[in-house]
């Protein structure tokens, strides 16, 4: 097991209702990434290690998401390819960061535009044809063909349904997650050699 990650409470449970001015806190960060661009540049980081599992066990593993608190994860492998399916897969930790990434952006413009949120719940489907991973068939892509996403969302009060398509819209576009499948973006993979 990776000994760097930290268990630590869930800021839900720890803050019930914290009062956050999401304006508060974004606009100073807004202001010095104008003046300053390359601050805004972040790097977000996960590891595995073969010190948890190693070949002969292929069907599981551990990654460690390693931000600011480190959060091992452990992972399995989905039935379609042999696995057990009995913890959470590749593909459903995507469509959890797809999830999480939609849900906090919605919390955050619904807090900047001071629009109370009694429910908020956001689904992700993930539709992928194995066939291509397994070599069954060689036309098949490797990878997701289709996400898709439902948002349950009530608003407090007698908040326009204009205003409520506009926050959905608004945190659409600022989810960094969805943006970034649907970009397309460069990936490298690089062998690294220890000296």
């Amino acid at each position: 097991m990776l000994s760097n990650a930290r268990k630590h409470e869930d800021p839900a449970v720890s803050h019930p209702h914290p009062s956050i001015d999401m304006a508060a806190r974004q606009l100073p960060l807004q202001n010095s990434y104008r003046t300053a661009p390359e601050k805004a540049w972040i790097t977000d980081r996960a590891k595995t290690s073969s010190k948890c599992f190693g070949p002969e066990q292929p069907l599981y593993g551990k990654v460690t998401l390693d931000g600011g608190r480190p959060t091992d994860v452990t992972y399995g492998v989905h039935r379609a390819v042999g696995g057990e399916g009995d913890y959470p897969v590749p593909g459903e930790l995507l469509c959890a960061a797809l999830a999480s990434c939609l849900d906090s952006a919605i919390r955050i413009i619904a807090n900047r535009l001071s629009i109370g949120l009694q429910l908020l719940e956001v689904y992700v489907q993930g539709e992928v044809d194995v066939r291509g991973t397994l070599l069954v068939n060689r036309e098949v892509p490797v990878g997701f063909q289709k996400f898709a996403i439902g948002v349950r969302i009530d608003a407090v009060g007698d908040v326009e349904t204009r205003k409520v398509e506009l926050l959905l819209r608004a945190a659409e576009h600022s989810c960094v997650v969805i943006q970034t499948l649907r970009a397309g973006t460069e990936v490298s993979v690089e062998r690294i050699v220890d000296a």
